[in-house]
């Protein structure tokens, strides 16, 4: 239970309850008081006070200062006692059970992960065509980002890529898979973070190799959990643009197509193009090298239909290291492509990677 506990002076049995019940579901202990006089010392450092009518009227006779992320849970939000207590008390909200269940739950569990930083940005990179490099790409921004000194977090979005913890190495690293994951609604972003296998500031949500498709609410609830707690939020998608796939790309900041510089590969990626415009996910274009037949990365670009991000020249070597497990992503081309998307996505470097 997180040290972040919402202040609570509420009598009425039936709030109390369901408070109890929401702080549970976010991994929250509520911390309890009989009365004003016992809020006094811990009034303005509670990060969420919630109480009842009666709990206002006491507050309000104890004389306790006005203060921020104060709220009036009631069974009835419309009585002309709840509201006046509301006006003296200058409280922020009030509330009535059950209809504000949800948000009640995610300010408790706002409260529980502490303070907000700046939200976090997400992207989706996905092959052009299959073999692109799509997720060597993916974990190398993610790689990247966490080297620059930022949280990352690389989600596995397809279920036949034989996991993204292999990618980088760590499939021996102790967490949770996503076959393991029981995931759905809002989800602690420092809970999420803890359960996760990773390495320095990275964290990878990969699948088994047993080709599980994560639900697409599940995906929804751990990018979230990402980006509310102020992480780089890389996603691997399959060409085919499942389900799963369209809930990542729905809370993307950038999207990206990784293209070989082939004639082939062009002709796939220009089919992933237009199903991406017609969820109206405007893409941008990576392409990689060699390009055996001279094509420029303008003229892939071109042919894809899509705007060009950036080029990137094949690396030797690096299909070797992938092999043996050696992914490091420390330099060459693909830590410049990697940067550059950063950029493009707009994350700042705050140290030397």
């Amino acid at each position: 239970m997180t040290e972040n506990r919402p202040l609570v002076l509420v009598n009425n049995e039936t709030v109390l309850e369901e408070l109890l019940r929401l702080a549970a579901a976010a991994g929250c202990d509520l911390r309890r008081v009989p009365d004003a006089l016992a809020a006094r010392p811990l009034w303005s450092a509670a990060p969420l006070v919630l109480v009842d009518p009666a709990g206002a009227r006491e507050i309000q006779a104890e004389r306790l200062p006005k203060r921020g992320q104060v709220v009036i849970v009631s069974p009835d939000a419309s009585t002309i006692d709840s509201l006046q207590a509301a006006i003296e008390l200058g409280a922020e909200r009030v509330v009535e059970l059950p209809t504000a269940e949800s948000w009640l739950a995610d300010a408790i569990a706002d409260a529980a992960e502490g303070p907000g930083g700046p939200p976090g940005r997400v992207m989706a990179v996905v092959g052009g065509r299959g073999g692109a490099g799509a997720s060597v790409f993916a974990a190398a921004v993610a790689r990247a980002a966490a080297r620059a000194g930022h949280r990352a977090m690389l989600v596995d979005c397809d279920p036949l890529a034989g996991g993204l913890d292999l990618v980088l190495g760590a499939e021996t690293e102790k967490g949770l898979r996503w076959p393991e994951m029981n995931v759905k609604g809002r989800v602690a972003a420092s809970s999420l973070r803890a359960a996760l296998p990773g390495r320095a500031g990275l964290k990878v949500v990969s699948g088994a190799r047993k080709g599980f498709a994560p639900e697409p609410d599940a995906v929804t609830a751990v990018i979230e959990a990402g980006r509310r707690g102020g992480d780089i939020v890389v996603c691997d998608l399959p060409r085919e643009l499942s389900a799963t796939a369209g809930a990542a790309l729905d809370l993307a900041d950038l999207t990206v197509i990784v293209v070989p510089a082939e004639l082939r590969a062009c002709a796939s990626a220009s089919l992933v193009a237009e199903r991406l415009k017609a969820r109206g996910v405007i893409a941008q274009v990576l392409v990689r090298g060699p390009a055996p037949g001279g094509l420029t990365a303008d003229e892939v670009a071109d042919a894809v239909g899509l705007p060009l991000m950036s080029w990137m020249p094949h690396q030797r070597g690096l299909a070797e290291a992938l092999e043996k497990g050696e992914f490091t992503g420390r330099r060459g081309p693909l830590l410049d492509a990697a940067r550059r998307a950063l950029e493009t996505l707009g994350v700042e470097q705050k140290v030397a990677s």
